[in-house]
């Protein structure tokens, strides 16, 4: 490891800090000028995760005990970055928040996907309108790359899954799984799914609605499994225009489950493969 590239913080303002201290999200995301673009990730793990998918870091900002421990494996892959360092109480004083592990890392962000790129040779693919709650979409991600989804899909209203809670809820996920919003040329996303041969099955509770356990949705070759909003779930045209309204039975007179639960139940139902079981070890 070259010690000669870790820097003290000795003033927290210091513009080579903006970046995790002071840039809206926005800023960070840089529409104007998307080659600038970056993001922060969070902990040793997640940070390892997109750095075996291939992305490219810029800096890391790290609690002076983690250089030897938690970090040295990071630090040791990425000798010419450079690391920012000082004690935990300075690094919530700079970033708002105690860093999880102690570690993050600035990183650049990528050239976004187009929607075709999602759908190619794509069986199963999960598409989330409006869901803007950070801790959903991370949920969502991990649940998708672990029950065998092939991609996610994402209106412009939802939230970005590059939100540093959004990237550390999903583990890294948001890195392995392929995913897009939908853009311009695909702004009617039902019509284009449709088009690409895909079937959407709205999550909704409906009077139509047919249960998830339904053998009909298993048969479907490609599918599209559609999630709304928190709280008030998918418009009502959404579900007009989808091919199948599915629900999931419940018991003790609950009537729905949170968006991220909901997911999983549902990828773990309709993706309909015979999965490896991982080994964590």
């Amino acid at each position: 490891m070259i010690m000669s590239n870790i820097i003290e913080i000795t003033d927290i303002s210091a513009p080579e800090l903006d970046a995790y201290a002071r840039l809206t999200q926005a800023q960070l995301r840089n529409r104007k000028e998307p080659d600038k673009a970056i993001f922060i990730a969070e902990s040793p793990k997640v940070i390892r995760v997109a750095l075996n998918a291939g992305y490219v870091p810029l800096s890391f900002l790290m609690e002076r005990k983690h250089i030897l421990s938690d970090g040295k494996e990071l630090l040791d892959r990425c000798p010419d970055v450079p690391v920012y360092t000082a004690d935990r109480e300075i690094l919530a004083a700079l970033t708002g928040y105690e860093l999880t592990r102690g570690v993050l890392c600035a990183m650049r962000r990528p050239a976004p996907l187009p929607p075709a790129a999602v759908c190619q040779n794509a069986r199963r693919i999960a598409v989330l309108d409006g869901i803007v709650d950070s801790t959903n979409i991370g949920a969502i991600f991990r649940s998708a790359a672990a029950l065998g989804m092939d991609g996610v899909l994402l209106t412009q209203s939802c939230c970005d899954p590059l939100l540093r809670r959004a990237i550390r809820v999903s583990m890294g996920t948001v890195f392995q799984i392929p995913w897009a919003y939908f853009d311009n040329e695909t702004s009617d996303w039902q019509s284009y799914l449709k088009l690409s041969g895909f079937k959407t099955a709205a999550m909704a509770l409906n009077d139509k609605a047919i249960s998830i356990a339904d053998p009909a949705l298993a048969k479907e070759h490609k599918l599209a499994i559609v999630l709304g909003t928190e709280g008030d779930g998918l418009a009502a045209a959404t579900i007009e225009n989808c091919d199948y309204n599915v629900i999931i039975p419940m018991h003790h007179g609950v009537d729905s489950l949170n968006v991220a639960a909901a997911a999983a139940v549902a990828f773990w139902q309709l993706c309909n493969r015979n999965l490896p079981v991982a080994n964590d070890g």
